[in-house]
């Protein structure tokens, strides 16, 4: 296991647990610092390759995960992984699909759905999550105890 994010480091969310997570706009440049071990790209094509373990979730700009069951499955990995690991979800602007994720994320944390999108705009960029249906997305995604 390695460390996590350092909390005051740009982009970095605080969840409530205390886990750690990195925003990221694939488009800009890695930021300086340490690299993440495990980072998640969400986008609608297939994504360049990193030096770290990524996976990637195709998610069309504005608009949302192709496929739920496995956006489900591989945010409640991130969220797994952030309690000892530096990760890292990215889109290319790091603010609609990454917003949305990182809200999803609070969400797994114990956010309720209805405040994980304001929690995001709080502690990560005021504009995350762009669309009706992303919000919409967000205010649906099942806590963990509550998911089946």
């Amino acid at each position: 296991m390695t460390e996590t994010w350092n909390a005051s480091d740009p982009a970095v969310l605080a969840l409530p647990s205390g886990r750690l997570v990195r925003g990221r706009g694939l488009r800009r440049p890695v930021p300086a610092g340490p690299e993440p071990d495990f980072a998640v790209h969400l986008l609608g094509r297939t994504p360049p390759p990193v030096a770290w373990e990524s996976r990637w979730l195709r998610w069309p700009d504005f608009r949302l995960p192709a496929d739920r069951a496995a956006a489900r499955a591989l945010l409640e990995e991130v969220w797994d992984r952030a309690a000892g690991s530096r990760v890292e979800v990215a889109c290319g602007g790091g603010m609609g699909r990454t917003g949305t994720a990182l809200a999803c994320l609070a969400v797994l944390d114990g956010v309720p759905a209805d405040e994980a999108v304001a929690f995001v705009r709080a502690g990560y960029h005021p504009r995350a999550v762009e669309t009706p249906w992303q919000r919409r997305y967000v205010r649906n995604f099942p806590a963990l105890q509550d998911a089946s």
